[in-house]
């Protein structure tokens, strides 16, 4: 066994431990609270809500952890389960409250979560089902999750807007939904709840007697009975958890079948094992990579038909360019190879490949594993502010389906040119080699301590070596922290960390997905080819 795959197996165990965190907040006895109240988890929910036998892809499971709110140093998964299943074969969008988290109540973390989700299903013209369990906004931060854009009415506007486009949104509520959390079940298409377990209120009945002075139950003043027989705000009566999901896959049985806008070829596998990516990344993240052989192993057959092979030899080769097919769906590349520093040779062929795609209506994977764009004074004579800038406007620009994946360094206007978070990726993968950040910890300090070194003296006072020791250990540590995959993640800067071996199957979804909108025609802004 290499030292690499061994290096990186360990540390996909640190990712299954935050994972077990994220999906059991409360442990056994959660599980068990839930039980005495009719319950079970959400994600059993969920697999007997998909179709049997397939795959229910979670998205940012690792949501939450580290936000120190007030009181709430952690909120486990976001305290939302979101993710894409199949529902009688088509792809649905699945945002649903764990109420083991804080009584699925609302944490800025929380909204943004479900947002992301509401952006991915409108984009990619996907049905929504959402499992309502939610004591609403987090009021001790109220301020921060009810009266901006992009707060807590936001999910509700996006509720109506997808609506309006034909894009259906079911509710089944399964537990207490009160003040803004009623809305997820009065704003849906339809909405189904449980008896004596489901009840949807703008105010609960403590808030009623004090403003009313009126003395009633949670059952008659909201439950599953008043709004399905009396206010008409629910559409669907049923006993208990498991009719319920039944009606709701009922409500959907009659939805016409997606398609796929592209021609998909049938699936072939790798000609090699796709676990021989642990074998070839290194552990150094900084180490140079043969991202040709990393392409061999997620491509059919392991084929890559690669474009200007032999342009600008040296350094036009740390970005690759080329098609591979994933599972049956063609997809252009732009990959980083080497030490992945961009050069200005490399940026222009990456242009002028993410234009061709784009002409030609190929879906697009960005594989990230660059430091940023060269600099100094040879670069910057030879353009790569200028073509740096054209690869940045032509991933704007693009029109196709673009998935970022990162496998290594994520850092300065690389992560623009390859389509970062700004550049609307219809998704974004992250590894646990990935580092996302400005500079790398420790250019960063390189940097800062140069600065600290400059005013101290100014001031008469100038640093011994133990002090820039200490503070140059302090900026790495900083700055290669908030890069780590885990720091991003529970702040929501990609929409998945994968194990190396997931990578094929992670891929192939995003792509069906995103290709179920019609691509429209390409139109790009001011080139300086």
């Amino acid at each position: 066994m290499s030292e690499n795959r061994i290096f990186w197996e360990n540390e996909e165990k640190k990712l299954d431990e935050l994972v077990q965190q994220a999906v059991f907040p409360g442990g056994d006895k959660a599980i068990a609270r839930l039980a005495k109240q009719g319950k079970k988890p959400v994600r059993e929910l969920i697999q007997k809500l998909i179709d049997p036998g397939t795959t229910f892809f979670e998205l940012s499971r690792l949501a939450g952890f580290g936000m120190n709110y007030p009181g709430v140093p952690d909120i486990p998964c976001g305290g939302i389960v979101t993710g894409l299943g199949k529902i009688h074969g088509n792809w649905t969008m699945i945002v649903a409250n764990d109420s083991r988290v804080k009584a699925g109540t609302y944490f800025p973390i929380t909204l943004k979560k479900h947002i992301r989700a509401q952006t991915i299903a409108e984009r990619c013209r996907l049905n929504c089902v959402y499992i309502a369990d939610s004591g609403g906004a987090y009021l001790p931060m109220q301020a921060e999750v009810f009266p901006d854009e992009n707060h807590f009415g936001t999910m509700f506007y996006n509720m109506a807007k997808m609506s309006a486009q034909g894009l259906k949104q079911i509710t089944l509520s399964t537990g207490g939904n009160t003040a803004g959390g009623a809305y997820i079940v009065f704003m849906a298409c339809q909405s189904v709840m449980i008896d004596k377990l489901a009840y949807s209120f703008l105010g609960g009945p403590p808030l009623v007697k004090m403003a009313t002075g009126e003395i009633i139950s949670a059952e008659d003043l909201g439950g599953a009975k008043v709004h399905t027989q009396i206010s008409g705000g629910a559409d669907h009566f049923c006993l208990n958890q498991d009719e319920a999901i039944s009606r709701v896959r009922e409500v959907l049985s009659l939805e016409p079948p997606q398609k796929l806008h592209i021609n998909k070829y049938a699936e072939k596998n790798p000609n090699v094992n796709p676990d021989s990516v642990y074998d070839i990344m290194p552990a150094n993240i900084y180490q140079g990579i043969n991202v040709r052989e990393f392409l061999k192993a997620i491509s059919d057959e392991s084929a890559f038909y690669e474009y200007k092979q032999n342009y600008a030899m040296g350094r036009g080769d740390n970005l690759v360019t080329g098609k591979i097919r994933i599972k049956g769906i063609p997809v252009g590349v732009i990959a980083s190879n080497g030490v992945g520093i961009i050069f200005f040779e490399a940026a222009r062929k990456a242009a002028e490949w993410i234009v061709r795609c784009s002409q030609d209506k190929t879906p697009l994977l960005f594989i990230q594993n660059s430091p940023g764009y060269m600099i100094g004074s040879e670069s910057e004579h030879m353009g790569i502010g200028k073509y740096g800038s054209d690869m940045v406007r032509a991933v704007s620009c693009a029109q196709v389906p673009k998935v970022q994946l990162v496998i290594g360094p994520d850092n300065g206007a690389a992560n623009y040119g390859m389509c970062g978070r700004a550049y609307k990726p219809h998704f974004i993968f992250a590894t646990m080699r990935t580092r996302t950040a400005v500079m790398s910890g420790r250019s960063a300090a390189g940097v800062l301590l140069s600065i600290e070194q400059r005013q101290r003296e100014e001031s008469g006072n100038p640093m011994t070596e133990e002090e820039k020791q200490a503070f140059r250990e302090e900026m790495i540590a900083k700055y290669d922290g908030e890069a780590h995959p885990f720091y991003c993640a529970a702040r929501l800067l990609n929409d998945k960390v994968i194990k190396f071996r997931e990578i094929r199957d992670w891929l192939s979804m995003a792509f069906e997905v995103s290709l179920l909108t019609k691509i429209g025609e390409p139109a790009f802004g001011n080139f300086r080819f």
